[in-house]
């Protein structure tokens, strides 16, 4: 009788060499890195959204200039001393978080490298996360030694919510095929889907140039950009009335055409998220800028933009890549052949 402990492979003369290596080459460590490359990108999704709130408590701190220069906390240190106080605690806190968000940028590339089948559109989003991350930083230190510009504050934040997709785009692709997207939605709702997309990103734009008019500057010698708060507060609220308009309508036209219940649920989550969203903002204008519920809605800012992204994904699926079906010495298809046992 054969004995199903030992089932060995065959394999087939046609099976291409480097799919046989493939599937042999990796180390232990090796293995247990790529089946992590999901929890990875999760994390480094996770920790993005972080850096937002530890930036949030360096600038809602009065920390900005914690450390006063960069890419040294002082002129003769690269780490903060006991004469800078909390300041420089906080802040080098804060700086200390990008080296957490490389090193799980740079693990994820290596778990998508190292996955079989080795899968290039993950190894070139995980790249784009890996050198997104210390562009970042550097965005980062030049806000130091432009002591807190405003707009360049802006920007900082601006990239880590450019980061934030990066990361979710490549965590919802290890579940994804490569093959052609595949719509499961008509044609106008997508563009209405990309258009709330569009202005969700404005909002957060928008709010971004209201934080760098409003009081919490990050050191109380830094300068805001001169705008009128009032003013572009009442722009930001113009379009968060927009957006929850375009939400509401997406949600009612997924339901009529009938469209797959979790992109219904994801453009409900959404409309939830910005409802949220949008009630922090209002008690926090009319309390005179609480740093807690600015933190909070800085937050809610990483949590709408997540939303809003999962609502584009919901729209489409994306299979295996079709394989060949042609066979012979110069077609193998490339996996190996059906086991034969050794009686």
């Amino acid at each position: 009788m054969s004995d199903p402990a030992r089932t060995i492979p065959r394999v087939n003369s046609s099976t291409p060499r480097r799919s046989i290596l493939e599937s042999v080459s990796l180390s232990r460590p090796g293995r247990r890195l790529s089946s992590a490359l999901r929890p990875l990108a999760l994390a480094s999704l996770v920790a993005n959204a972080g850096l937002i709130v530890t930036g949030a408590a360096v600038r809602l701190t009065g920390s900005g200039l914690g450390c006063p220069t960069w890419p040294k906390c002082t002129d003769e240190s690269y780490t903060t001393t006991a004469e800078m106080g909390v300041h420089g605690m906080i802040e080098f806190g804060n700086r200390l978080l990008t080296f957490v968000l490389v090193g799980l940028a740079f693990a994820t590339f290596f778990a998508a490298l190292l996955s079989r089948p080795r899968r290039k559109s993950l190894i070139i989003m995980s790249i784009a996360v890996a050198l997104g991350v210390p562009g970042q930083g550097v965005v980062g230190g030049i806000t130091v030694l432009t002591n807190l510009n405003p707009w360049v504050v802006g920007l900082h934040f601006i990239l880590s919510i450019a980061l934030i997709a990066g990361c979710y785009a490549l965590w919802r692709r290890v579940d994804e095929g490569d093959g052609k997207p595949v719509p499961l939605v008509p044609a106008p709702i997508r563009h209405l889907s990309w258009i709330a997309a569009v202005v969700s990103f404005a909002v957060i734009a928008v709010g971004v140039v209201v934080t760098g008019s409003g009081p919490h500057a990050g050191d109380q010698g830094a300068k805001r950009n001169g705008l009128d708060p009032a003013t572009v507060s009442q722009f930001h609220a113009d379009l968060v009335f927009l957006l929850i308009g375009l939400s509401v309508a997406l949600w009612f036209a997924l339901r009529a055409v009938g469209a797959p219940a979790h992109t219904v649920r994801a453009a409900a989550v959404l409309i939830a998220v910005e409802f949220s969203q949008g009630a922090i903002g209002f008690v926090q204008y009319f309390t005179h800028l609480p740093v807690l519920l600015v933190a909070a809605h800085m937050l809610g800012a990483a949590i709408t933009w997540t939303a809003t992204l999962a609502v584009l994904w919901s729209l489409r699926t994306r299979p295996e890549r079709p394989q060949p079906t042609t066979t012979g010495p110069d077609h193998a298809h490339p996996q190996l052949a059906e086991p034969v046992t050794a009686s």
